[in-house]
C-alpha cells in the first residue's frame, strides 16, 4: 500500500518523499483530534480506570 502511494506521487525521489511526509503527519493529525477521541468512549479498556482522573484533577503522584 505505502508504495503504492508512493508510486503515484509526482516530482523527484525528494519531493514524493516530502509529499508522503504531509500525508503522514495528515492522518496522525487526523487520528488523535477526531477519531481516536470519537472512539475513545466505546473502549471498554478506558472504562473505570483509576488512574485516568477526571478533566481538572491534579494528576495520580
Amino acid at each position: 500500500m505505502y508504495g503504492w502511494i508512493f508510486r503515484h506521487l509526482p516530482g523527484n525521489l525528494f519531493w514524493r518523499t516530502l509529499q508522503a511526509l504531509v500525508l503522514l503527519a495528515g492522518v496522525v493529525v487526523v487520528l488523535f483530534e477526531w477519531v481516536f477521541p470519537a472512539v475513545a468512549p466505546y473502549m471498554a479498556i478506558l472504562q473505570g480506570d483509576p488512574n485516568l482522573g477526571e478533566p481538572g484533577d491534579p494528576g495520580v503522584g
